[in-house]
């Protein structure tokens, strides 16, 4: 059974909800690559709550960019132009991750900057305010 729009776009702002809190807990204990991929996944989940809404269809699914999220949301609303530089959050995808994704580096080891992870996590943050800013209007 198909859920309906509505219900599985806040299901999806929920999940970013959490992992947005969960990815905050991980800067405040220093595990910044967790909490900067975690902030990343936030980002572009909140972003999927609000598109799945809007355009009704699986395809905002097929992509994990909050870049071109994004920018499919400004085609929608251009108050999301105000958040176009999360896109930024994208560098964090894979090398955060993934030793092979940093050449001679470790994630766990590589990502050690408490100002970088403070930074996703406002970027992060400006995302889902304003996604559940647009939620709350429909």
């Amino acid at each position: 059974m198909k859920r309906p729009y509505k219900h599985e776009s806040l299901r999806w702002l929920t999940q970013a909800q959490d992992e947005f809190q969960d990815a905050d807990e991980l800067r405040k204990r220093g595990r910044f690559y967790l909490a900067l991929f975690h902030f990343q996944q936030a980002a572009e989940k909140a972003l999927k709550a609000y598109l799945y809404l809007k355009v009704k269809s699986v395809e905002v699914f097929r992509t994990h960019s909050v870049d071109e999220l994004s920018k499919m949301a400004v085609e929608i609303d251009s108050d999301f132009k105000r958040v176009a530089s999360a896109k930024k959050l994208d560098r964090y995808y894979l090398p955060t991750r993934y030793p092979n994704g940093l050449p001679g580096g470790v994630p766990s080891r590589y990502f050690d900057d408490p100002e970088e992870a403070e930074q996703a996590m406002q970027l992060a943050k400006n995302v889902i305010d304003l996604v559940e800013t647009k939620l709350e209007g429909d």
